[in-house]
């Protein structure tokens, strides 16, 4: 932890950031490497609810220009939650719209129960589909309170007509799907992750990434943040405060130094920066 500093004039005073626990593993695998250190962090909010959140991808407490490339804002009125939750919607709704228009949404399935995983689900069902299977190790994960979402250890392999990857797993995901199926790779995955093109070509499957920064300079990134956030602001409050823990700032050491270990039981973490 370094120590607070001022303020920079024309500069936006984080006041919140968002923890990404995929993210923030592979900051800290770059320390370890020839390039030396990175800063922790993925995503800082700075502003207030009033005038609208201002997020941007800085480092956790830090300051930023709020013309940073990338930076979205909140619409007036968003509670920090709500524009938390919304930057991992932001990705699926990004995502799902490179699924071809033939690709039925009503029996997808997804694989992990983290912040990709519930931005993924609650996009889903905010595009319509009824029914969401997330498959997890945690039964009782709070994806569950999605409503249409059913948490499973497993899914018949073979079976699945839509599966989305939002765990970094892809070779766990494609195990599942049914010939013809259709892949999305919504959560980053590991480096050396393989999938067996000779597999993926006799069953006629199709794998799509659906990395969030291919439209970050186009008014469609933004867009997509503005979409999730009127929509979740749609639903009740203590339902999206569900998915969310706020803990003080300097906390944040402590829980990076156990990244690996047990996660919290919310999904998002959001670090307070209030008094520093």
């Amino acid at each position: 932890m370094l120590p607070a500093v001022p303020v920079p004039d024309g500069m936006v005073r984080a006041r919140f950031s968002v923890l990404s626990p995929g993210t923030e593993r592979r900051h800290l695998a770059a320390t370890e490497g020839p390039d030396g250190t990175r800063d922790a962090g993925y995503m800082t909010l700075g502003g207030d609810h009033s005038t609208g959140w201002i997020l941007a991808a800085v480092p956790h407490g830090a300051s930023f220009a709020p013309s940073s490339g990338g930076t979205v804002t909140a619409p007036p009125g968003t509670r920090v939650q709500a524009a938390a939750v919304a930057r991992f919607q932001q990705m699926a709704v990004l995502g799902l719209a490179q699924l071809p228009a033939h690709v039925d949404l009503g029996d997808a399935v997804v694989v992990g129960s983290g912040p990709v995983a519930l931005g993924c689900a609650l996009e889903l069902r905010r595009r319509g589909a009824m029914q969401v299977r997330v498959v997890t190790s945690r039964p009782h994960a709070l994806i569950s309170r999605v409503p249409g979402t059913q948490c499973v250890t497993a899914v018949e392999q073979g079976s699945a007509r839509l599966v989305i990857d939002a765990a970094g797993a892809p070779r766990r995901a494609a195990r599942l799907l049914a010939p013809g199926g259709t892949l999305g790779l919504l959560g980053t995955p590991d480096p050396g992750s393989v999938l067996s093109s000779l597999s993926l070509h006799r069953a006629g499957r199709t794998v799509i990434g659906m990395h969030e920064l291919t439209a970050v300079a186009t008014s469609r990134y933004r867009d997509a943040y503005t979409t999730a956030a009127t929509w979740l602001n749609g639903l009740p409050p203590d339902l999206v405060d569900a998915w969310c823990q706020i803990m003080p700032g300097e906390l944040a050491a402590g829980l990076y130094a156990d990244l690996d270990g047990p996660r919290p039981a919310e999904p998002i973490v959001i670090f307070s920066w209030e008094s520093s």
